[in-house]
């Protein structure tokens, strides 16, 4: 009688089995902020939703689907906020950013009256633009505070990438795309030059001036195929589902290494960009003084020599 139970039992879960769902890669990082709410502490805003879908990866998911997330009064001061947080974060080490819903997002929410209040309290013109030269440099450091990040960021792009959308992730480290994901420079079709990054960002990332200007001027839309092409993106992914599990392999990947040879190497790198090779190369040498006395060096080297995984402390 035992041994027909147990058989039953188990024929009950081979039958069982058929119906049982795997979630996604994407409902998989989803999820991750109900098993692991309390690394997440601290993270509350209304247009993000922070959550940890692996050991030191941070995942930070626009969150206003039924809006396109487009960016409001709201998204841009919690931007700084976010990113800030992260970087001093220790158990953080990489940061996954995406969009929920339809697309990635819409831009620059033109709905949102508090984002228009500063032009429209004020009658005087001087006295208009003394606020607005007070309010733009805070929109600016809405993703600049992504690129002051020490911690590398992979931006994960579906869909619809419009305006603010390019500004954004011009200032990520790691840039991968959908098959059906198309980018618009598109603030001249609203009247005004791109003021929150593309124009200083995007050029330097494609290497390409003619294009660069091309894109701009005229607002036109380029798919994933030219992103790639041109350089702005690294891969393209199949679907959303594909394209967040590669993201996430990347970033346990980078998360694995050493947090202080990553960082320091992002450090860098943006040092370099803005610099000649000389003055880059000074400061990395003033910079591996200091760094090149971290144990991870120590480590790595061991582990590399033992064939083993080096484990890293946190930073």
């Amino acid at each position: 009688m035992l041994a027909s139970l147990r058989t039953s039992l188990r024929l009950l879960g081979q039958e069982a089995s058929h119906f049982l769902v795997k979630p996604s890669p994407e409902k998989r990082i989803l999820c991750a902020n109900a098993m692991s709410s309390s690394s997440n502490s601290g993270y509350d805003f209304k247009t993000l939703k922070v959550d940890t879908p692996a050991d030191f990866v941070k995942h930070v998911e626009m969150n206003r689907p039924n809006k396109l997330n487009a960016m409001n009064a709201d998204f841009w001061r919690e931007m700084v906020e976010c990113f800030n947080q992260l970087a001093d974060d220790e158990d953080c080490r990489v940061v996954i950013l995406s969009g929920a819903g339809k697309v990635f997002t819409a831009g620059l929410d033109l709905t949102d009256n508090d984002l228009f209040q500063i032009i429209m309290s004020e009658t005087d013109c001087s006295r208009k633009a003394f606020k607005m030269s007070k309010s733009i440099p805070k929109f600016q450091d809405s993703f600049t505070a992504i690129e002051n990040c020490p911690k590398p960021v992979i931006a994960a792009v579906h869909s619809a990438c419009i305006g603010g959308g390019i500004d954004m992730i011009s200032a990520c480290d790691i840039r991968y795309c959908t098959q059906d994901a198309w980018f618009q420079i598109k603030e001249v079709d609203v009247g005004l030059a791109a003021d929150v990054g593309t124009l200083q960002r995007f050029p330097k990332i494609v290497g390409n001036d003619s294009l660069t200007r091309e894109l701009t001027y005229s607002a036109r839309k380029f798919f994933s195929d030219e992103a790639k092409s041109i350089g702005f993106v690294s891969r393209i992914l199949q679907d959303k589902d594909q394209m967040m599990k590669t993201a996430l392999e990347m970033a346990t990947t980078i998360a694995s290494k050493s947090p202080v040879a990553v960082q320091g190497s992002k450090v860098n790198l943006v040092y370099s960009r803005d610099h000649s090779v000389s003055e880059g190369l000074d400061y990395n040498a003033k910079w591996n003084m200091v760094m090149l006395q971290s144990e991870d060096v120590m480590k790595a080297a061991s582990a590399a020599l033992n064939k083993t995984k080096a484990v890293f402390s946190k930073l």
